[in-house]
């Protein structure tokens, strides 16, 4: 039992698909109302029997179109070929196989299988009273016309509705995915300030916090001199360590690798174009009061500016770390020439005290982690790798092999900055200017594209319905013309009438008649004076026009053993 109500419930489910809201209720229940008054309205006057039924059949059908659109075009064009009755509905349900039916075959199918049930059950009622040509001619005008012309506007609707929802669909995609890639220039930008600020900020803040302990253990300065150093050496440690933190809090929100950023900042404060910078640098550190020394070995060759910009920033945070972790320990930079790279060293030994603790015994220098990160991500975008590890002495040691030009990795990590840098300057804030100017920024070829999909089912339905009104155009000019004609083959004129004369043989009577076509004569048989008894009678329209609207002029010529025994010419109503 419960198997039989869920294949009850599922077949309701399948036949009137839900959901009902309110709208498409009053809809659905207003057009199968409509449709059935027209049904029993088309019928009246014809059969009864029909008449009762085509009314709620049609309404029925109506209702049952969403769920089962192909059966229903089935059925209504075979009903369509009984009587005039279901042809508002054939065009209701050409309409919804049209739109509704996804698969080619079937919809072909149903069409195909409409068109012949309808054909057939047509001839089978004019059997007899019609020829066979005129009834498949008007069937397939009237199918064309009322089902296939309403199913190629519905279909065309149907894709352009589905099309639309899909580049609704593709807009919000791309409307997301460069809002993700805006958020990842925003997040590349962060991380290039950060590294910038950990760079050049904090060499400058290591170098005022070894100078200020150098001097607070100076001899020669008064009390008062060595606690005003002593406040500027604490100083500059709590800058030190705001800008780890703000750094830090820049790192952790910043998940992409930082890209190559533009032109380092000089000590000096003007811009430098990378090798010729640490030349600068070690001068800056020798002011510290640190031993620093620099040398060069091979043949010198001028690298990329990536490259002799990534080795300024490696010399630069070396030489920032031994100030902080080895105060006073002797520093040694070298640069060697290879052949195929460009190698940057900096040792430094141990240093006299405990790493941390400056002149005086003051607060250990902040370290954020971050540099050697940064040292590395440099060297990887050039092409390159860094080392970094204790020595045997105890000291410790930064080297990084450079290739002279860089590699397309570099390039294409500026480019992203740039990107990520012009992305991000636009001034606009809020979710509307950012979806604006996305809509914007969509390229050509994507417009180019949509329109052509756009075009693709408008352009086919434009010329399915195309075909359709010509061949229905056609078939009415066949039918015209096949009319004209079988009314002549049913026409006698009057002159032929006045020339005959009873008593010529039928052979010969028959010589000048046309052939005759019973589609316009059948129902004048019977009509007009009584025939001689035992005579057989040939009924003709006659050429002469009639007298008043509503009534044919009739020529009855009788036929009694083979000659002419009874003519007849008489005005009947039609």
């Amino acid at each position: 039992m419960d198997a039989l109500a869920k294949a009850w419930s599922k077949a309701v489910r399948t036949a009137v698909p839900g959901p009902w809201r309110p709208r498409l209720v009053v809809r659905e229940a207003g057009g199968a109302l409509l449709l059935g008054a027209l049904g029993v309205l088309i019928e009246l006057g014809s059969d009864p029997g029909l008449c009762v039924v085509s009314g709620p059949v049609a309404a029925a059908l109506f209702l049952l179109r969403r769920g089962l659109p192909a059966t229903v075009l089935v059925l209504t064009a075979t009903a369509s070929g009984l009587g005039a009755g279901p042809l508002p509905l054939l065009v209701c349900a050409g309409w919804s196989a049209g739109a509704r039916v996804k698969r080619v075959a079937v919809l072909a199918g149903s069409f195909t299988g409409g068109f012949l049930l309808m054909t057939a059950t047509g001839v089978l009622k004019d059997a007899g009273s019609a020829p066979v040509k005129l009834v498949i001619g008007f069937s397939l005008g009237g199918f064309l016309l009322l089902a296939v012309l309403p199913a190629l506007w519905g279909r065309y609707r149907a894709q352009r509705r589905a099309l639309l929802d899909a580049l609704r669909e593709r807009n919000d995609q791309l409307l997301r995915e460069r809002t993700m890639i805006a958020h990842q220039a925003r997040l590349r930008e962060r991380h290039r300030i950060a590294q910038d600020m950990h760079d050049s900020l904090g060499h400058q803040l290591a170098l005022i916090s070894v100078h200020s302990g150098a001097l607070e253990v100076d001899r020669t300065l008064t009390d008062r001199q060595r606690e005003a150093v002593g406040v500027l050496r604490l100083a500059a440690v709590a800058a030190m360590r705001e800008l780890r933190e703000v750094v830090g809090v820049l790192h952790d929100e910043s998940a992409a690798p930082p890209s190559v950023p533009g032109a380092a900042v000089a000590p000096g404060g003007g811009r430098t174009g990378g090798l010729d910078g640490i030349g600068k640098l070690v001068e800056s550190s020798r002011a510290a009061g640190t031993q620093v020394s620099l040398s060069e070995a091979g043949e010198h060759r001028p690298p990329a500016a990536n490259v002799g910009h990534a080795a300024y920033r490696i010399v630069q945070e070396a030489l920032t770390n031994a100030h902080k972790h080895a105060p006073g320990a002797p520093i040694t930079v070298a640069l060697r020439f290879e052949p195929d790279a460009l190698v940057v060293e900096v040792v430094n030994p141990r240093a006299p005290e405990p790493a941390g603790v400056r002149a005086g015994g003051g607060t250990a220098v902040v370290s954020g982690g971050q540099g050697l990160t940064g040292l590395r991500e440099r060297a990887r975008l050039v092409g390159g790798m860094v080392h970094a590890g204790p020595t045997p002495g105890e000291g410790f040691r930064l080297a990084a092999v450079l290739p002279y030009e860089g590699t397309g990795g570099a390039a294409d990590g500026a480019a992203g900055a740039a990107a990520g840098a012009s992305g991000d300057t636009g001034g606009t804030s809020g979710a509307g200017g950012a979806e604006a100017w996305m809509l914007d920024a969509l390229p050509a070829a994507e417009g180019g594209t949509g329109t052509r999909r756009w075009r693709s089912p408008a352009l086919g339905c434009a010329v399915g319905g195309g075909l359709v009104l010509l061949t229905v155009l056609g078939l009415l000019v066949w039918g015209v013309v096949s009319f004209v004609r079988a009314a002549d083959e049913a026409t006698v004129q009057r002159s032929v009438y006045d020339a005959i004369e009873v008593g010529t043989p039928q052979a010969d009577v028959e010589k000048r008649l046309p052939v005759g076509n019973d589609f316009f004569t059948r129902e004048y048989k019977g009509s007009g004076p009584t025939p001689p008894a035992g005579s057989a009678c040939s009924y003709f329209l006659s050429g002469e026009a009639s007298a008043g609207w509503g009534e044919d002029n009739i020529v009855r010529l009788c036929f009694k053993d083979g000659v002419l025994v009874d003519k007849q010419h008489y005005p009947a109503k039609s």
